[in-house]
């Protein structure tokens, strides 16, 4: 199949066809976790110089990390339980950073609508993750 014929399978849509994704870069899921990796990169930049080596490293490093594990699971397909390991790294991941977020949000480095939109951003990539993770078939090879 080329890049844009129609293919069984979703990323938590509800939708029975969708296009077929040829790169990692084709996932909504690695689009939206890419997207709020930078959304906080630009945001932990006003944060306390104090924060350089705790926080700030912290939140960077998980943020990154969802969108980079995402990338390893597109790669192992062919391996179902690899498959499904990495995309429980990167939900792990995920969670981690809302942690961090709830931290930058008390400390008042992060304002509390800032908190929250990149709180529900995270929860939907959280959702997309987990139903991949119980639907991996879609997704083989």
């Amino acid at each position: 199949m080329r890049e844009g014929e129609i293919a069984r399978g979703g990323e938590g849509s509800g939708v029975r066809t969708r296009k077929v994704i040829r790169r990692h870069t084709g996932l909504e899921v690695f689009q939206r976790s890419f997207d709020a990796a930078m959304d906080l990169f630009w945001l932990s930049r006003k944060f306390p110089i104090e924060e350089r080596y705790s926080l700030i490293d912290q939140v960077r490093r998980s943020s990154r990390s969802v969108a980079a594990n995402i990338t390893e699971a597109w790669r192992k397909r062919r391996y179902p339980a690899s498959f499904v390991a990495k995309l429980s790294d990167a939900e792990g991941e995920a969670a981690e950073t809302q942690t961090r977020i709830k931290s930058a949000e008390s400390c008042e480095y992060l304002s509390n609508d800032e908190a929250s939109k990149l709180l529900t951003e995270y929860d939907a990539i959280l959702g997309k993750l987990v139903n991949m993770i119980q639907h991996p078939e879609p997704w083989k090879l």
